[in-house]
């Protein structure tokens, strides 16, 4: 899969912008602010209906705006798509594939990346919201079916904890709340289906751990990892670091010890006005030589550990996937490696077939990645120097009937 071209418009601090990109290496370079992140920012939207720096979509939509178009060409397995999404300030966002009109959270189905930024040292520093995030976008593109799944487990756990609370301030006794018990068996069955999803994503996820770890580390320290779920017995709080594996759930127990953790709480759950089991609560344990990662790892074994997590996940949808390889993003990702990790990561990602690039400054980034450079300066595409090796470059559809009518 790649990005045969990039349309932008009042996307950040692009009125518009149009980039052709090409196969292999493509290396974005501008001083700080101009846009560069901006750009990658975009496609990540695309792949993951979210951005890596804010939560909320309305700040990606130009100040003054009402909305913001992104518009892609992609070559994938063999046939050109074009993808587009309108982000809309004040409406449900729009989305559309070869002029169809489609639900945005379907998206994921049709384009695939794995991007790495410098925030994703959270992966490993930071609190369990992160990395619950990282699995389920990682779900979402493994199995696009999920994003339905997830949306819908949000849906019921809203409901359920404005129910918790209504029964709090009302002092009404948990065994008087029959609709409680409607919303306890929708949380049950739709979140043992994320927690084995969950499940069976870090086991593919853990032997490529360790090698992407040793690849960009240079050093064999076991790194691993494992899930932790709440309805074992552990609710698990923000600012409560784990100090230890757990053996994974069998499937076949999700749902029965899920029931079982609802009914153990409930008691708690009222006094509280919060549902406090379900995969929100659960976290992804790191560890290195047996230790936890978080708290014990250097800076710079945090930072391979975290490269090791975004490399493991592009391999593992690179041999399951049926449309090709992701697209590879690394976001202002070489200024913060050594020389060594510089050269280590270029190694890692040489042989995939497209990789996005963005750095302030060119020397940064190891040569053989720096095939194809475009320069940016506030908001503008200043200058695009062709591939040093030609690219062949696939027919693109029709640019007429646009999400927004325009080309």
């Amino acid at each position: 899969m790649r990005v045969l071209h990039l349309s932008l418009t009042d996307f950040r601090n692009y009125a518009s912008a149009e980039v052709e990109l090409a196969r292999g290496p493509n290396l974005f370079v501008g001083r700080n602010g101009q846009g560069k992140t901006n750009l990658v920012e975009s496609l990540g939207y695309l792949a993951t209906l979210g951005s890596h720096r804010v939560s909320n979509d309305s700040a990606m939509i130009r100040a003054g705006f009402d909305s913001a178009i992104v518009r892609a060409k992609i070559e994938s397995s063999e046939r050109d798509l074009l993808v587009e999404v309108q982000i809309n300030r004040s409406a449900p966002n729009r989305a559309q594939i070869n002029r169809g009109a489609i639900k945005p959270r379907e998206l994921p189905r049709y384009f695939s990346s794995i991007l790495f930024a410098p925030e994703d040292l959270s992966l490993v520093r930071g609190e369990p919201g992160g990395r619950r995030r990282f699995l389920d976008e990682l779900l979402v593109a493994r199995n696009p079916r999920l994003a339905g799944v997830l949306s819908d487990y949000d849906r019921v756990l809203r409901q359920r904890n404005t129910l918790l609370k209504s029964a709090r301030n009302t002092g009404v006794k948990g065994d008087k709340l029959s609709t409680l018990d409607i919303w306890d068996d929708r949380l049950v069955v739709l979140g043992s289906e994320i927690i084995a999803s969950r499940e069976m994503l870090v086991e593919a996820l853990r032997p490529e751990v360790g090698a992407a770890y040793q690849s960009v580390a240079g050093d064999d320290h076991a790194a691993d990892l494992s899930t932790v779920v709440s309805i074992r017995g552990r609710l698990q709080e923000h600012d409560d670091p784990i100090e230890s594996a757990q053996p994974a759930l069998p499937a076949a127990e999700i749902e029965p010890t899920f029931r079982e953790a609802v009914a153990r709480v409930r008691r708690n759950e009222l006094e509280r006005g919060v549902t406090l089991v379900g995969p929100h609560r659960d976290d992804l344990f790191l560890q290195l030589n047996g230790l936890p990662a978080r708290g014990y790892a250097s800076h710079g074994e945090s930072w391979s550990f975290a490269l090791a997590l975004k490399l493991a996940s592009a391999a593992v949808l690179r041999r399951e996937s049926a449309t090709g390889d992701p697209v590879i993003v690394l976001d202002d990702v070489f200024a913060e490696l050594d020389r060594t990790r510089r050269e280590r990561l270029a190694d890692a990602v040489a042989d995939y077939e497209q990789v996005l690039i963005t750095a302030a400054v060119e020397e940064d980034v190891p040569e053989r990645l720096a095939a194809h450079v475009v320069r940016i300066s506030k908001g503008r595409i200043v200058e695009s120097e062709p591939p040093r090796v030609p690219a062949p470059v696939a027919s693109a559809p029709s640019p007429e009937a646009s999400i927004d009518g325009g080309a």
